[in-house]
């Protein structure tokens, strides 16, 4: 099979590291140019928005299978220009997309189809905002409809910010359009996990449950990033808890989406929080996770293709996921200031020797400029190490990650420590 993975950053190099794996797999092509991948495929260099040069692309290589790494390709409908033309991708429809590109969407699916979320209300005017983010007896989470990286969430520490930063969104000066509507939704408490399931619309499987670190500072402060790090499986989630969310969340959403008339095919990522009444929807992704793949995949104990073809196909109701024991976490190496402005061109030393480890090192946001890997994103590595312990993996992944070095590295020095705990 010759596969091609659109998308450049850690994420995808993980996919294509599993997918390398695989003894049915001839050829990695990937887009647009990722600096670990480029070691064990082709890379070119069309952006995931140019739709039609990837499908031209696919085309012209006889691609056996494209699989869509970001959001943002998914959200202008890539899967239903390939599936126009007899090519088989993983990944939901533009319609289906929506459950992560509008954030009014999906709550207004959870509210129809009786998902546990959080009460929320969606703006696209300031008119009675205010008077409904004062009404909660806690400052409420406000989010922008649309895609915008991972970081279109503030989580206010007062009414009086809510406000400010609803006003913000949707007057365009956060996140442009993205923040054109916004959701106003009550602040939910407890620990948060991240649940993964294959699907073909119909049927579903689970992958390893994950916890994601999105702060960017030690012990949950700071901004909120793409995710800083995480580590597999959620030490919380038991079966009978994986139970209770196949029946109230991932059925209902499944069932929804295709009585909606979309129904959703590849990976539905859920962000649950853990709360004293039972598990609660934070969010849905309409894609692998990122850091979380970094994690996941690495404890897949199988063959990468059969399970995204299983989901394209029809079939995944006679898929078998099996989990290999142990855990794995990934560190992410991130370039100072981050989630804010950074400097992009800084040398980075020591990949080799962290490889050397036995952990995985993989590439998030880096490029070769004059025979030289150089920093060129806010995160830039992922630091990735099973073991039989969770505390082994976590020692693993940081031994490794010491040996890395560049100027302004941001590394927060707790992941998976919480799990340690719980």
């Amino acid at each position: 099979m010759k596969i091609l993975i659109i998308g450049n950053g850690g994420r995808e190099h993980a996919i294509a590291w599993k997918l390398h794996q695989s003894e049915q797999v001839t050829e990695i092509l990937s887009t647009p140019k990722n600096s670990g991948i480029a070691r064990i495929g082709r890379c070119f260099d069309i952006p995931v928005e140019s739709i039609d040069d990837i499908l031209k692309l696919a085309q012209s290589e006889h691609i056996d299978l494209t699989v869509v790494g970001p959001e943002v390709p998914l959200s202008l409908g890539i899967v239903d220009r390939f599936r126009s033309k007899g090519l088989p991708i993983f990944g939901p429809t533009q319609a289906a997309a929506r459950i992560e590109s509008s954030k009014g969407f999906a709550k207004n699916l959870m509210k129809k189809y009786n998902v546990p979320t959080a009460a929320f209300q969606s703006f696209s005017s300031d008119n009675g905002l205010e008077a409904y983010i004062r009404s909660f007896p806690l400052p409420p989470v406000i989010k922008a409809d649309g895609l915008a990286a991972g970081k279109g969430v503030v989580v206010a520490q007062t009414h009086d910010e809510a406000v400010t930063e609803a006003k913000a969104m949707l007057s365009g000066n956060r996140f442009g359009s993205a923040g054109a509507s916004i959701v106003v939704e009550e602040r939910m408490s407890g620990p948060e996990a991240s649940l993964f399931a294959l699907t073909d619309g119909v049927h579903f499987q689970l992958l390893a449950t994950a916890q994601d670190h999105k702060r960017a500072y030690d012990h949950d402060q700071g901004p909120n990033t793409g995710g800083m790090g995480a580590y597999a499986p959620a030490t919380l989630v038991n079966p009978s808890l994986l139970k209770t969310i196949g029946e109230t969340i991932l059925w209902p959403v499944l069932h929804g989406m295709k009585e909606e008339g979309c129904p959703y095919t590849g990976m539905l990522y859920a962000g649950l929080m853990l709360t004293p009444k039972g598990p609660k929807v934070i969010e849905f992704n309409c894609r692998f996770g990122d850091p979380e793949t970094q994690v996941i995949l690495p404890l897949l104990d199988g063959d990468l293709p059969d399970a995204l073809l299983a989901s394209v196909n029809g079939t995944v109701d006679r898929l078998v996921l099996k989990q290999k024991p142990g855990a794995a976490v990934t560190v992410v190496l991130a370039s100072g200031g981050y989630p804010g402005d950074y400097a992009k061109g800084k040398v980075i030393s020591g990949v080799e020797q962290a490889d050397a480890t036995g952990a995985v090192v993989f590439h998030a946001g880096t490029a070769m400029k004059d025979g030289s890997l150089v920093t060129a994103g806010g995160r830039v590595l992922n630091v990735t190490a099973t073991g039989e312990t969770l505390k082994e993996a976590i020692d693993k992944a940081y031994a490794a990650a010491d040996k890395i070095s560049f100027d302004g590295k941001m590394i927060r020095q707790d992941i998976g420590k919480k799990g340690l705990s719980e």
